[in-house]
C-alpha cells in the first residue's frame, strides 16, 4: 500500500516584513501561536506532519509534533548556513521523509487553512503529479508534489521555492471551499485580519425568534 503524502510545514523564514516585537509565527492567535495553529490544523488532517524551522522556533514546533518531526536549519547569516530560502526548506523537508507518498508544502504563516483542504489536496496527488488548492479560481496553498518528483525537490535552494518544478510539470488546481488558502500572515495588518476572522467565527449566532 502506497504511503500517504507528508505535510511539510515551512517555518524557517525570517519574517522580515512583520514589524512586531516577536517573530510573526510566534504571535498569539487565541489558544495557540500562528505556527501552532497551522501545525494543529495539519495534524487534524491525520496526514503525517514535519516542520522545517530554525532554532528560535524549534521549541514552539516541538509543542505540537515530536522532536523527530522537527527539522532545524541554521539561521540566515550563521556559519554554514549556505543558500537558505524557501527552496532549501522544501528540500530539507522532503529529504527528511524520502519514502513519503508525496509532499504537501504548507507555509507556517497560513493558520486558516482547514484540515479538510489538506486532505483534498493530498487526494489530488492520486491522479496528478503537482496539485494546489484554489479558492474561487485563485491559486493558494498548500501545493502538493508526487513522490516521483523527489530527486528534483531535494535539489531546490534559494528563494524561488518550487517554481522551477511547477513550471516543468502540469499543475492541477483543486477547488476548495476554504478562503484560508489565500491568507498568510506577512504583516501586523495581516495578523489583525486573521484575529478578526477567528473572533467572528467563534462568535455565537443568536437564535432566530419566531412569532407566536
Amino acid at each position: 500500500m502506497k504511503p500517504p503524502p507528508v505535510i511539510v510545514v515551512l517555518a524557517a523564514g525570517q519574517g522580515s516584513r512583520f514589524a512586531g516585537p516577536q517573530h510573526k509565527l510566534a504571535q498569539d492567535l487565541g489558544a495557540a501561536s500562528v505556527l501552532g495553529q497551522t501545525i494543529s490544523h495539519a495534524i487534524e488532517s491525520r496526514l503525517p506532519v514535519i516542520v522545517v524551522t530554525t532554532q528560535p522556533l524549534a521549541a514552539e514546533a516541538a509543542r505540537w509534533v515530536a522532536r523527530r518531526d522537527v527539522v532545524v536549519l541554521p539561521e540566515v547569516g550563521s556559519a554554514g548556513a549556505g543558500p537558505l530560502g524557501m527552496g532549501f526548506s522544501i528540500a530539507a523537508g522532503v529529504a527528511a521523509r524520502p519514502d513519503a507518498g508525496g509532499w504537501l508544502v504548507l507555509p507556517g504563516d497560513m493558520p486558516l487553512v482547514q484540515p479538510r483542504t489538506l486532505v483534498q489536496v493530498a487526494q489530488g496527488l492520486a491522479q496528478q503529479v503537482v496539485v494546489f488548492a484554489q479558492y474561487r479560481g485563485r491559486r493558494g496553498h498548500p501545493v502538493g508534489f508526487g513522490a516521483e518528483l523527489f530527486s528534483e525537490l531535494v535539489q531546490l535552494s534559494g528563494d524561488e521555492g518550487a517554481r522551477r518544478v511547477m513550471a516543468r510539470y502540469p499543475s492541477h488546481g483543486i477547488e476548495v471551499d476554504d478562503p484560508g488558502v489565500l491568507v498568510d500572515v506577512d504583516t501586523v495588518a495581516d495578523l489583525a485580519l486573521v484575529r478578526a476572522r477567528q473572533e467572528a467565527q467563534a462568535r455565537p449566532v443568536a437564535p432566530i425568534s419566531t412569532p407566536r
